[in-house]
């Protein structure tokens, strides 16, 4: 498999989504309904019935911890430090622009892409950064917006257990990792329905990405996400690269996992963020848009020299 046949078909996705939303095909209302179809349903399904496939283990040295969240830690202090020197931006949006820089679009993008290039070895290095993905970034973000505010630190931590209590993904996360811990296995009726609604994600994931690109402008604030974007896709990925192949020690896959799960375009999550403290939307918007589209051509460089095409 080359780097461009695996490319193709998932970007393929995102713009089928995307024309199909232009061109009113599928109406905004649709595109929504995916979305959180895919995060509610398909994609914990599928991290469940991965994490309980027979056959999938692994170890995961601190290292490999190390190497992705330090690249993340370098993209997210530079991207905070060019915002605070950029006039109208606050503190507040000055720590968004960082995580922007610094939160990969796993569910939507990094999860199919990923188990397209390294398979069944890439799978458990895969689900493991992303059970400490989600907590870690969004808890960090969510921390450094309020450290300001009245509210004592004891509510803040409440809060954010309570957001990560009720999200699909982290609890699918949680059963997923007991089951394995036990030894406990799906089969029968219950297996082939998980199996049947994760088989769904990918494709679902990736069309409703495109379908939800249609609402973002990106004229306004290009120069500011395209600096953004340019920090996710490549400093971001850059610095876990050097980490994870030149500073510290992992097998070839978990190195080429972490660099991937890094080159990925600005999540989501980044702009849920920015709409809840009402923060820096354009912008982060923009940058979702515009790394999304570039990643179609960075994603095949670092593919190249990962030796996966």
């Amino acid at each position: 498999m080359t780097a461009l046949t695996l490319i193709i078909p998932i970007f393929g996705l995102v713009l089928v989504g995307w024309l199909a939303s232009l061109t009113k095909i599928i109406s905004e209302r649709v595109g929504d309904g995916l979305s959180e179809y895919v995060f509610s349903l398909a994609v914990p399904a599928l991290i469940v019935s991965t994490l309980t496939r027979p056959g999938l283990s692994g170890e995961i040295a601190w290292g490999y911890w190390a190497s992705y969240f330090g690249g993340a830690a370098i993209a997210w202090a530079t991207g905070s430090l060019i915002a605070r020197r950029t006039e109208g931006v606050d503190r507040r949006g000055a720590v968004l622009h960082g995580f922007a820089a610094s939160q990969s679009n796993t569910v939507f993008v990094g999860v199919p892409m990923i188990l397209q290039a390294y398979g069944e070895s890439g799978a458990f290095p895969l689900f493991m950064l992303l059970a400490v993905h989600l907590p870690l970034m969004m808890g960090a973000a969510t921390f450094l917006i309020e450290s300001e505010g009245e509210r004592p630190l004891s509510q803040r931590l409440k809060a954010l257990a309570l957001v990560l209590a009720k999200n699909p993904i982290f609890l699918a996360l949680a059963v997923g990792m007991a089951m394995k811990a036990t030894g406990l296995s799906l089969s029968g009726i219950p297996k082939a329905l998980v199996d049947s609604l994760g088989g769904t994600a990918s494709t679902c994931a990736l069309i409703a990405l495109g379908a939800g690109l249609t609402r973002y402008k990106v004229l306004h604030d290009l120069p500011g996400a395209s600096v953004v974007a340019a920090l996710k896709l490549g400093l971001h990925p850059l610095a876990v690269y050097l980490l994870a192949f030149h500073v510290f020690t992992m097998p070839p896959a978990y190195a080429g996992v972490a660099v991937l799960f890094a080159a990925m375009p600005v999540g989501i999550n980044a702009y849920l963020l920015a709409a809840r403290y009402k923060s820096e939307q354009g912008l982060v918007a923009a940058a979702v848009l515009v790394s999304t589209l570039t990643a179609t051509a960075t994603t095949v460089g670092w593919l190249l020299v990962l030796g996966r095409g």
